[in-house]
Protein backbone atom coordinates (compact mmCIF):
# COMPACT_ATOMS: atom_id res chain seq x y z
CA UNK A 1 0.00 0.00 0.00
CA UNK A 2 1.40 3.36 -1.52
CA UNK A 3 2.26 6.15 1.76
CA UNK A 4 0.01 9.62 1.90
CA UNK A 5 1.46 12.26 -0.45
CA UNK A 6 4.06 15.00 1.40
CA UNK A 7 4.86 18.18 1.25
CA UNK A 8 7.62 20.24 0.21
CA UNK A 9 8.93 23.40 -1.19
CA UNK A 10 10.99 25.16 -3.76
CA UNK A 11 12.20 27.72 -5.86
CA UNK A 12 12.90 28.24 -9.31
CA UNK A 13 16.06 30.50 -11.20
CA UNK A 14 13.84 33.36 -11.20
CA UNK A 15 13.08 33.21 -7.37
CA UNK A 16 9.16 31.71 -7.70
CA UNK A 17 8.75 29.98 -5.26
CA UNK A 18 6.29 26.56 -5.09
CA UNK A 19 4.57 24.25 -3.01
CA UNK A 20 5.02 19.93 -4.00
CA UNK A 21 2.47 17.66 -3.00
CA UNK A 22 3.87 14.20 -3.83
CA UNK A 23 3.83 10.64 -3.72
CA UNK A 24 7.14 9.59 -1.56
CA UNK A 25 7.71 6.54 -3.19
CA UNK A 26 7.16 7.49 -6.43
CA UNK A 27 8.89 10.83 -7.47
CA UNK A 28 12.46 11.64 -7.50
CA UNK A 29 12.78 14.91 -8.85
CA UNK A 30 11.56 17.96 -10.85
CA UNK A 31 13.10 20.25 -12.89
CA UNK A 32 12.00 23.63 -14.08
CA UNK A 33 13.39 24.92 -17.52
CA UNK A 34 11.99 28.68 -18.42
CA UNK A 35 13.17 30.15 -22.17
CA UNK A 36 15.12 33.35 -21.51
CA UNK A 37 15.43 36.21 -23.67
CA UNK A 38 17.29 35.11 -27.04
CA UNK A 39 16.51 31.64 -26.87
CA UNK A 40 18.59 29.85 -24.43
CA UNK A 41 17.20 28.00 -21.90
CA UNK A 42 17.53 27.49 -18.33
CA UNK A 43 17.05 24.19 -16.13
CA UNK A 44 17.09 23.99 -11.92
CA UNK A 45 16.07 20.83 -9.97
CA UNK A 46 13.29 22.52 -8.33
CA UNK A 47 12.94 19.26 -5.81
CA UNK A 48 14.83 15.74 -4.99
CA UNK A 49 12.80 13.67 -3.34
CA UNK A 50 14.96 13.27 0.38
CA UNK A 51 13.13 9.64 1.04
CA UNK A 52 14.23 6.54 -0.26
CA UNK A 53 11.22 4.43 -1.42
CA UNK A 54 10.20 2.39 0.87
CA UNK A 55 7.03 0.86 -0.47
CA UNK A 56 5.12 0.22 -3.81
CA UNK A 57 4.39 3.33 -5.35
CA UNK A 58 0.88 2.26 -5.76
CA UNK A 59 -1.04 2.48 -9.31
CA UNK A 60 -2.51 5.76 -9.29
CA UNK A 61 0.63 8.50 -9.00
CA UNK A 62 -0.33 11.96 -8.18
CA UNK A 63 2.11 15.35 -7.96
CA UNK A 64 0.64 18.92 -7.50
CA UNK A 65 2.50 21.93 -8.08
CA UNK A 66 1.83 25.48 -7.12
CA UNK A 67 2.73 28.66 -7.46
CA UNK A 68 0.42 31.70 -6.23
CA UNK A 69 2.76 34.32 -7.58
CA UNK A 70 2.30 33.12 -10.78
CA UNK A 71 -1.35 31.68 -10.71
CA UNK A 72 -0.23 28.31 -10.78
CA UNK A 73 -1.76 25.21 -10.25
CA UNK A 74 -1.95 22.01 -11.62
CA UNK A 75 -2.07 18.41 -10.56
CA UNK A 76 -0.53 14.96 -12.62
CA UNK A 77 -2.28 12.34 -12.38
CA UNK A 78 -1.95 8.77 -13.92
CA UNK A 79 -2.30 5.43 -13.74
CA UNK A 80 0.93 2.93 -13.81
CA UNK A 81 -0.02 -0.55 -12.63
CA UNK A 82 3.44 -1.97 -14.21
CA UNK A 83 5.49 0.78 -12.73
CA UNK A 84 6.92 1.86 -16.68
CA UNK A 85 6.86 5.71 -16.93
CA UNK A 86 9.86 7.37 -15.83
CA UNK A 87 9.24 10.69 -16.88
CA UNK A 88 6.69 13.47 -17.19
CA UNK A 89 6.76 16.50 -18.63
CA UNK A 90 4.57 19.49 -18.40
CA UNK A 91 4.43 22.69 -20.18
CA UNK A 92 2.68 25.58 -18.75
CA UNK A 93 2.86 29.47 -19.88
CA UNK A 94 2.64 31.71 -17.10
CA UNK A 95 2.10 35.65 -18.92
CA UNK A 96 4.61 38.56 -17.07
CA UNK A 97 6.66 41.17 -17.91
CA UNK A 98 9.98 40.31 -17.90
CA UNK A 99 10.77 39.84 -21.56
CA UNK A 100 10.21 35.96 -21.12
CA UNK A 101 8.24 34.29 -23.41
CA UNK A 102 6.41 32.79 -19.95
CA UNK A 103 6.53 29.14 -21.36
CA UNK A 104 7.78 26.97 -18.25
CA UNK A 105 8.39 22.98 -18.59
CA UNK A 106 8.55 20.77 -15.55
CA UNK A 107 9.75 17.08 -15.62
CA UNK A 108 8.83 15.05 -13.53
CA UNK A 109 10.95 12.43 -12.67
CA UNK A 110 9.93 8.75 -11.56
CA UNK A 111 11.51 5.28 -10.45
CA UNK A 112 14.84 3.98 -11.14
CA UNK A 113 17.25 6.75 -12.03
CA UNK A 114 19.10 7.52 -15.38
CA UNK A 115 22.43 9.36 -16.72
CA UNK A 116 20.38 12.36 -17.31
CA UNK A 117 18.67 12.98 -13.86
Amino acid sequence: MARHNREAHGTDQRGFEYDISYQPDSLRLIKVTRTLPGGRQSTKTLFRNPDAPLRSPGRRVRTRITSPSQSLDFEVSFTDPGHAVTRVIVETVVPDNSGEDGRVAFLLSHGAGSPED
